[in-house]
């Protein structure tokens, strides 16, 4: 059988398959679809210090070969994560990477990190510095921007956490900026183990008989197919200018498409709408993966990452 392990940071995965974080829960919402502990990696659903309420509804809709939601971080709080949903986590024998953010202040980064340390079964810690759906963020005088969307404010909320934690650090990139590369080097420089990227692209969808946005945010995070080319892109491009490893997503709905982030240069992929339209998904592209090596006669997924000709 080929290989497929691979390695980010101190994690160590059977193999580079993900279940990317808000569209997988808390993992008991897909125990009775699929054998949980066959998942490279299960990413929590993003906690924050205190629990959070989201947006008010409608909060997601379809759009062209894909989806938009405005969730906006609701979640019960780390306290509430760690007596309701990590008992769960604990037991089922996967890598658990738990996904944090801040609503107001980054240094509840530092909190939820230096909280998250103590415990071993957990296995890393993804930094949401990208969430498009959160209001009022504010990074010194720079108002409604994200984390980022800068490079200097991106490379101070590492380095903070960095310092805090021995975990594996993941910092989760967003597409919505002029040069996504200049981002992963400041995550890279300030101590990153390795960048997720892409999160979701700002998007709106109108109501023609109403003439109202079709989700009551007016804007929200546009996931599925229809974002897989601009996803592919950045991947490549980060791939040219960081040494750590990428945790690829955007629009992975098969193999071929979980593929093609392998070639562009990914160490491993994260699987998120497809999750609502197939609860076995990540399984099947799993054994998708393994099938092409066998038939492609190529002893490890490593031989195929970057492997991209130009």
């Amino acid at each position: 059988m080929p290989n497929l392990k691979v390695k980010i940071g101190k994690l160590k995965l059977k193999n580079p398959v993900m279940a990317a974080s808000g569209t997988f829960g808390y993992a008991q919402e897909f125990k009775d679809f699929i054998d949980l502990k066959n998942l490279g990696a299960i990413v929590t659903k993003t906690i924050t210090l205190k629990p959070g309420q989201g947006n008010p509804a409608p909060r997601t809709c379809e759009t062209p070969a894909g989806m938009l939601n405005s969730i906006g971080l609701e979640n019960p709080g780390i306290e509430g994560f760690l007596k309701e949903k990590l008992p769960f986590l604990k037991k089922i024998g996967t890598p658990i990477i738990v996904s944090i953010s801040s609503e107001k202040n980054p240094d509840e980064f530092v909190i939820l990190a230096k909280k998250l340390d103590k415990i071993k079964e957990i296995s890393a810690i993804e930094l949401n510095i990208s969430c498009p759906n959160v209001r009022g963020q504010k990074i010194e005088d720079r108002r409604q921007k994200l984390i980022s969307q800068d490079s200097k404010a991106t490379y101070e909320v590492v380095k903070s956490v960095r310092k805090v934690t021995t975990k594996t650090l993941i910092t989760k990139l967003s597409p919505n900026v002029t040069d996504i590369t200049e981002i992963a080097i400041a995550a890279e420089k300030a101590g990153s183990n390795a960048v997720s990227l892409i999160n979701t692209l700002t998007g709106m969808s109108v109501d023609i008989n109403t003439r109202k946005p079709k989700i009551a945010a007016i804007t929200g995070g546009l996931s599925g197919p229809a974002i897989r080319p601009i996803a592919l892109r950045m991947v490549w491009q980060v791939y040219q200018k960081i040494r750590i490893p990428i945790i690829a997503m955007g629009g992975i709905i098969d193999t071929s498409s979980a593929l093609e982030f392998f070639i562009a240069g990914a160490t491993a992929i994260s699987i998120g709408t497809a999750n609502f339209i197939n609860p076995k998904i990540t399984i099947e592209i799993i054994s998708g993966i393994k099938r092409y090596l066998i038939q492609n006669k190529i002893k490890s997924i490593k031989e195929i990452m970057g492997s991209l000709k130009i």
